[in-house]
């Protein structure tokens, strides 16, 4: 049985590249590629030349724009049985082309084998390893209470089965109208030849529901294969290369307004209409609705609501009847073009959802939020409240530190300092503690003049005319940042688009070298004042009384001052965590091994992430190791530190500072370089140390440590030039200069 799969391609070759290499991968190959080629400006002759040489890859150009054009020369060069349409920024599985062709032997000759599309934020390598049993379950599941709603719903109980599931899998195989899609299903190609069905071409976005419906029409035989899963990946990226269903143009919403009366036009039974009318309801209650409320974009309460507006009212009351009370009211609303008493009737529901919710999670940071904005938000800002946080409220550290105790010795009684700190430490110099989240918490974050933080301020936190924010930041980046990545595989897939609206927020973001300065201008995409000042967090490192520092916190610590010491620093892996910010972590060096060899000469210092949830068990190695992830300031533990053993932790640019010996223990270097995160410099040309890949690696290097020194001094050099010359002890005062007018 031969296939023939259509690719439109117009642009974003990274997601191609994934895409035809799911195709090599398949584990059935009896299929032809036919890529057709929308106006391509960007350079893919080399990956062409790779995949003609792995697949039967059939490359057209089109000279007509958009999906709807490529699509239809894909059909008409078509020579497989069947047809597969495949978006270049999808991907299938090994299994999937083989369960489609086991389905077609068991119950041959069908017009129509269904699959299942899956969602998902990443790339086919991250995919395969994320846990996805559950979740196909959960669509067999979604699908089947659809089946079992369907008599109900459409008074259809006399609609032989095969009716039933040609509806199911073609229009309502989505939530609403908008995702009604031709993807994952196989159409036999001389059942479309035979009923002229092909793909609107005056329409760029919704193209897909008239063409189903075409389909519907002409009683087509289905077979469903639910297994065979077509994997549609969101692009996580909305701005730069945003999924064209994503694109905010006044075309795509006029556009789907046209494509349902267009579909209503075409559809030959009372049933598909109900079922059309049905899932535009579906989308007016549940999308529309919401976005007129709480959107700022003014197209929703204009352009979309306007284009449907006349639609919704020419429906009879039997399309809507067997809907709830509240999405009923939505269209009777519409119907009745009463915008405003629909967004009453959603703010009712909304309220009611919410305040059910704080109900069930008991959670009081959901209370502090909406006092946050119905009542904070109202009180004047404070001119001399400065709101400090230092890595999410964990503890009192680093930038804002430093920048904190500038202000508080040089400038006392002229401010009143508040931290967001969850631990127990003691300020000094009189600051005011606050739980970050906390309703005191909420006040300030409204009211505080100055907000100085090293990381990302909360998603709820709305900047107000006179206040200032200072961002740190919290190192000179090795891995790749924000809309840098390719791939987002830590904290949630929105996260571009949520750091994008946070750093609009931010006034200044403070760089400690050149390379940060570019590279900041860039994944953050900010335009607004860089301070090239050093950190304020590496200040200490330039103290004239660095060392008597260093000595007094060795007897704070109860640590030999007869012994040197050996810091062990690693930072989190992005595909191993518990939850959002709370991270797994293997610890991969031998401690007790370490403890053997260098025992009577070393102590180690354990300083694992702040994401790191996971508390690493010492038992047995009392004396040796000392765990200091709670210490509050490692640039402190950096002063008592003769070794820095790190993997790709930001920590060894400012150890730099000192110019002692770094080892970098790399076990994983490949996984994490080429699939989680990826660098911005050579880690094997450009880093002032050996990459270390086995537990034997690093003991020798303790061992030849002054060697290793003396080989890696010239590259030392010309690392300490290029990342550390900003920082020389008085960043923080330029800041304060800057920032604070001082």
């Amino acid at each position: 049985m031969k296939l023939s799969v259509i690719i439109p391609f117009w642009k974003y070759k990274i997601f191609l590249d994934d895409c035809l290499n799911s195709l090599t991968l398949s584990n059935y190959q009896d299929f032809e590629t036919i890529l057709v080629l929308d106006q391509v400006e960007e350079d893919i002759e080399d990956l062409i030349e790779t995949y003609q040489k792995k697949l039967d890859l059939k490359v057209i150009q089109s000279e007509k724009h958009g999906v709807a054009a490529a699509r239809n020369i894909g059909l008409q060069n078509a020579s497989g049985d069947y047809v597969y349409f495949l978006d270049s920024d999808d991907y299938v599985l090994e299994d999937t082309f083989e369960l489609f062709v086991d389905a077609m032997k068991n119950a041959p000759g069908k017009d129509i084998y269904a699959g299942t599309r899956k969602r998902t934020w990443y790339k086919r390598i991250n995919f395969l390893e994320q846990d996805n049993e559950g979740k196909l379950e959960k669509l067999d599941n979604i699908y089947n209470k659809k089946r079992d709603n369907f008599d109900k719903n459409f008074d259809a109980a006399d609609v032989d089965e095969n009716k039933k599931m040609v509806l199911l899998n073609l229009l309502l195989q989505s939530k609403n109208f908008s995702g009604i899609s031709v993807l994952g299903h196989m159409y036999r190609t001389e059942f479309l030849k035979q009923y002229h069905i092909v793909f609107d071409e005056s329409m760029t976005y919704y193209i897909d529901q008239p063409f189903n419906v075409e389909m519907v029409n002409h009683n087509p035989q289905i077979e469903e294969c639910k297994n065979a899963y077509y994997i549609k990946r969101r692009h996580t990226d909305p701005y730069n290369t945003p999924a064209l269903n994503g694109e905010d143009t006044d075309q795509r919403f006029v556009e789907l307004a046209s494509s349902y009366q267009s579909s209503l036009e075409k559809a030959e039974s009372t049933l598909t209409k109900r079922v059309l009318e049905w899932q535009l309801c579906k989308y007016i209650s549940s999308t529309l609705i919401v976005r007129m409320k709480r959107s700022n974009n003014p197209k929703w309460k204009g352009i979309v609501y306007s284009s449907l507006q006349p639609l919704v009212a020419q429906m009879d009351e039997d399309a809507y009847k067997k809907f709830g009370a509240y999405r009923r009211k939505c269209i009777e609303l519409m119907k009745a073009d009463d915008q405003a008493g629909m967004i009453k009737h959603v703010t009712k529901r909304l309220a009611k959802k919410r305040l059910k919710r704080l109900l069930k999670k008991r959670k009081m940071v959901e209370i502090y939020k909406v006092l946050y904005v119905h009542k904070y938000m109202k009180k004047p800002v404070s001119k001399n409240v400065i709101l400090f946080e230092s890595f999410f409220g964990k503890n009192y550290s680093d930038s804002p530190k430093y920048i904190y105790e500038y202000l508080a010795k040089n400038y006392p009684g002229k401010y009143e300092f508040v931290w967001a700190l969850n631990n127990d430490t003691k300020l000094p110099y009189g600051g005011k503690k606050v739980k970050r989240f906390s309703k005191e918490y909420a006040y300030y974050l409204a009211t505080a003049k100055y907000l100085v933080f090293n990381g990302r301020q909360p998603l709820w936190y709305r900047k107000r005319e006179g206040q200032v924010f200072l961002e740190t930041w919290h190192g000179t980046p090795l891995k790749k940042l924000v809309f840098d990545q390719e791939e987002v595989m830590a904290a949630s897939p929105k996260y571009k688009m949520q750091v994008y609206q946070q750093r609009e927020k931010w006034d200044y973001l403070v760089s400690a070298n050149k390379f940060s300065t570019e590279t900041f201008k860039r994944c953050f995409m900010y335009d607004k004042e860089i301070l090239d000042y050093g950190y304020p967090r590496n200040d200490i490192l330039y103290y004239d009384n660095k060392d008597e520092i260093a000595i007094n916190l060795k007897k704070k610590l109860r640590i030999p001052l007869d012994k040197k010491t050996i810091l062990y620093a690693p930072t989190w892996r992005d595909d191993q965590s518990y939850d959002v910010g709370k991270y797994k972590f293997e610890l991969a060096l031998d401690l007790a091994r370490l403890k053997e060899e260098f025992g009577d000469e070393y102590v180690l210092l354990l300083r694992t992430h702040y994401f790191i949830a996971d508390k690493i068990d010492v038992t047995g190695l009392e004396g040796f190791v000392y765990n200091l992830s709670d210490y509050d300031d490692i640039a402190e533990i950096y002063l008592i530190s003769d070794i820095c053993i790190t993997d790709y932790s930001s920590v060894f640019f400012d150890f730099a500072n000192l110019r002692r010996p770094i080892l970098f223990y790399t076990y994983d270097l490949e996984k994490y370089r080429d699939q989680l995160r990826g660098f911005y410099i050579s880690i094997e040309d450009d880093v002032p140390g050996p990459l270390l890949l086995t537990n034997d690696d690093v003991v020798e290097a303790i061992k030849n440590i002054d060697q290793i020194t003396e080989e890696y001094q010239e590259k030392y050099d010309i690392f300490y030039d290029r990342f550390c010359t900003y920082d020389d002890g008085k960043a923080s005062e330029r800041i304060v200069k800057r920032v604070f007018g001082e």
